[in-house]
């Protein structure tokens, strides 16, 4: 038995959600009652049961299990890449760099980069997320090609700003290393379909799949998350036991109010519905800083739809902000208490902090310096997150909060999954398919036409057509 799956750990490591200051207990009017939640029952038994029947078309919800081959095999590579490579760099964008980014950030050391290979015990890790040119050029004033594993993740393996990347490198690789280029580059994508899976076989890289039916933003506990965590050297087993933990607590819970997902996910349903169109997620950690960018692509891709299964026009969604304690108390959180009724604010909370920094005893002399000798900044975080808990509760704003005991492997798999089913649990509630993108492809069509891509003619006429009106248009403003 590991630590992850011994049941002492697991309850000592066990998430809490606390939901209270969403319900008119506490809130009074602005508060959502048990008889509303009542009142749509049918509809949360209807959303909660059509999940648990369609569980095999969402394969992203068993991958905290037969996963032991490809997990035997991550460890085993990451395990050689560690010990050669001084530099491991995923290139992706999405959910294929946004999962590994949060996970990085939370499990690992803040500045993991600048400690010495020894303290790190592996490579440098890096995720190149955008095709900004500027910054894009200046990796390589950090790290040299010949030194460095490239991960080229995109299931598709036609997303153009990973492909764009991919390209640059494997040109780079085959300047400085001639024919063995491939040794440093590693493909994550499709078993398939694509063009990357073509060319990762022909040229020989080592190649990783993404499972079938598993989309980028609930892709991170398969290879696409798996490997760079690896690479980090992260416990990818506690990640998937965490998660595995999660999916039976949220599985085999009779009621409503003992599943956390469906709960919070039939609390953000009901807000909506009262004009709480947006979704503000503030972790109380700087660790969990990038949890909040992960869970925007989420809620807002997967929830933000035109049409719902009966392809009506509903808009849907709830708009995702990000923020940070305590950093934004000091710049949203004006707005938060004293703007308008519109927001639910989602804290992510640590009970244990890996590190306790103490605060000196000193200048007794002065009141407002003093009162903070004694304390800790673990407890000023703590002190600052409950005031703003507070605040909102006393200006009647909806909040909700999910606690993590600690932030390790085990508690940031439940964590993802609890997200992930929240997601599709809201999703089922609102009629629509929250795991298709199509407002994204557009946006995609228009980028293959400007650069130019056969088979796009139609559409870069179209968007000639759509330049040219502009014009005529500011051409008659300038005349007038």
């Amino acid at each position: 038995m590991t630590k992850f799956t011994d049941p002492v750990f697991q309850a000592q490591n066990s998430l809490r959600a606390d939901v209270n200051y969403m319900m008119e207990d506490f809130l009074g009017a602005e508060g959502i009652t048990s008889q509303e939640i009542e009142a749509i029952g049918q509809g949360i038994q209807t959303g909660v049961q059509s999940l648990k029947l369609r569980r095999s078309e969402m394969a992203w919800r068993d991958l905290p299990y037969g996963q032991a081959s490809v997990v035997e095999e991550i460890k085993k590579f990451a395990g050689a890449a560690r010990e050669r490579f001084a530099n491991f760099v995923v290139l992706g964008i999405g959910g294929s760099a946004l999962g590994p980014l949060a996970v990085h950030q939370a499990v690992n050391h803040p500045q993991y980069n600048e400690l010495s290979r020894e303290k790190r015990g592996g490579p440098r890790f890096y995720v190149l997320d955008n095709v900004d040119p500027e910054r894009f050029a200046a990796l390589f004033d950090v790290i040299k090609p010949e030194e460095t594993l490239f991960n080229v993740i995109t299931k598709s393996g036609s997303t153009s700003e990973t492909m764009a990347q991919f390209l640059i490198i494997r040109s780079l690789l085959r300047q400085v290393l001639g024919e063995r280029y491939h040794e440093h580059l590693v493909a994550t994508t499709d078993r398939e379909k694509g063009n990357l899976v073509n060319i990762a076989r022909a040229e020989g890289y080592h190649l990783f799949f993404v499972p079938a039916g598993v989309g980028g933003r609930f892709s991170e506990l398969s290879p696409v998350g798996l490997l760079p965590a690896a690479m980090g050297g992260i416990d990818i087993d506690g990640l998937l036991a965490g998660a595995a933990y999660m999916d039976k607590w949220i599985s085999e819970s009779e009621s409503l109010w003992d599943n956390p997902a469906c709960l919070r996910a039939v609390l953000h349903y009901l807000a909506l519905r009262r004009g709480k169109n947006i979704s503000v997620m503030m972790p109380y950690a700087e660790g969990l800083k990038l949890f909040a960018d992960w869970y925007a692509q989420l809620w807002a891709e997967s929830l933000g739809k035109r049409f719902n299964l009966k392809q009506e026009e509903v808009f849907a969604g709830q708009t995702p902000v990000k923020a940070l304690g305590v950093t934004d108390q000091h710049s949203q959180v004006q707005l938060y208490t004293e703007g308008p009724f519109d927001k639910v604010i989602n804290f992510l909370a640590v009970d244990r902090f890996r590190q306790v920094v103490d605060i000196p005893k000193d200048f007794p002399e002065i009141p407002g310096a003093a009162f903070l000798g004694g304390h800790s900044l673990n407890g000023l975080m703590e002190a600052e997150r409950q005031a703003t808990e507070y605040a909102l509760y006393k200006a009647r704003r909806m909040n909700t909060t999910l606690f993590l005991p600690e932030i390790n492997e085990f508690s940031i798999g439940q964590l993802i999954y609890l997200l992930e089913v929240e997601t599709a649990c809201t999703g089922e509630l609102l009629g629509i398919n929250a795991f298709d993108q199509p407002g994204v492809e557009e946006g995609k069509n228009a980028t293959y036409a400007l650069m130019g891509r056969p088979g796009y003619e139609n559409k870069r006429e179209e968007l000639a057509g759509a330049a040219a009106k502009l014009e005529r248009f500011l051409l008659r403003r300038k005349q007038a």
